[in-house]
């Protein structure tokens, strides 16, 4: 079982209609057909959207994808069109409202992996492969891969979860020109961020993107290169063998599965509240991704 602990009713704006509430985000749409994606400080760990909101979330993660887009505008567009919030609706949409171009998006969820880490170590160690990619004998947790792989996912039929698939597999459902195209924007957009990364001390050891057509154009939409999205890890402490530090969620996961949690993650039970102290520390590693990354101060 799995979902959220409480869904929230969708606020309801004159002139919007409401599509979609997602884990994070919310989705309405205007009536010249934009879309318009609202950014929550819902959080969510072991697919429950939990009880606690962590506060700044939602416009720390559209601030910093709207920098990343503008570092990657030339090798891909972005779907934002404006950060105006639409008239009537709440004062607390400011920061956290991207107004876009609705877009045919392609049905695969498009990974790329510089280090070996998550599902694509679990791969490696059954079977010295990620997504059906050959690697060599002697990787470890952290491990910096020979050369940044394209793993591309789905959504799996039943559930919500993503599943990794073979890039023939992907090819098989979008099409070959369509994959290739996938592919290769989306090497090219990791290592221009990667390098970003480094030069700011931090390592971009995976990340996923979603894309979709605008006409003919290939786009990016969604969030891009955020702690939500990818996995950060802190150069001066990167250390192989083992699991890295990380500026994302991963101090609240520690806690749900602590004995302080209380919480069984294979029962039925929907997770606990956070504590105010995992709340300020998560919080705090969003922000101090979104401030290494830019080099410009949250506030």
């Amino acid at each position: 079982m799995s979902g959220f602990v409480e869904k929230p009713e969708p606020v309801q704006v004159p002139g919007l209609t409401h599509l979609h509430t997602g884990k994070v985000r919310d989705l309405y749409q205007n009536a010249a057909g934009e879309l318009i994606m609202v950014a929550s400080d819902r959080t969510s760990a072991y697919d429950w959207v939990l009880p606690t909101e962590i506060p700044d979330k939602g416009r720390i993660l559209t601030q910093l994808s709207l920098w990343w887009f503008e570092q990657l505008s030339d090798l891909a567009p972005s779907h934002v069109i404006s950060t105006d919030v639409p008239a009537g609706a709440p004062a607390d949409w400011a920061g956290r409202t991207l107004v876009c171009t609705s877009l045919a998006m392609v049905p695969v969820e498009c990974v790329a992996r510089g280090y070996l880490a998550g599902s694509g170590l679990v791969e490696y160690q059954q079977s010295r492969t990620v997504c059906g990619l050959a690697l060599p004998e002697g990787l470890v947790n952290g491990s910096e891969l020979p050369a940044p792989i394209f793993t591309p996912a789905t959504k799996a039929a039943v559930g919500d979860h993503d599943e990794n698939v073979s890039y023939e597999e992907a090819a098989r459902q979008v099409g070959a020109e369509v994959a290739a195209q996938l592919r290769q924007t989306t090497l090219a957009i990791y290592g221009r961020a990667r390098d970003i990364a480094r030069e700011r001390g931090v390592i971009l050891a995976d990340t996923k993107f979603e894309f979709g057509f605008d006409g003919d154009t290939l786009t990016l939409a969604d969030e891009v290169l955020t702690p939500d999205s990818s996995r950060f890890w802190p150069a001066d402490q990167w250390q192989p063998g083992r699991a890295q530090p990380s500026f994302d969620k991963q101090i609240i996961r520690d806690w749900l599965t602590s004995p302080a949690a209380g919480w069984d993650r294979t029962s039925e039970q929907p997770p606990p509240a956070l504590p105010q102290d995992v709340l300020d520390r998560t919080r705090a590693k969003y922000i101090e991704a979104y401030e290494r990354l830019t080099g410009q101060n949250w506030s």
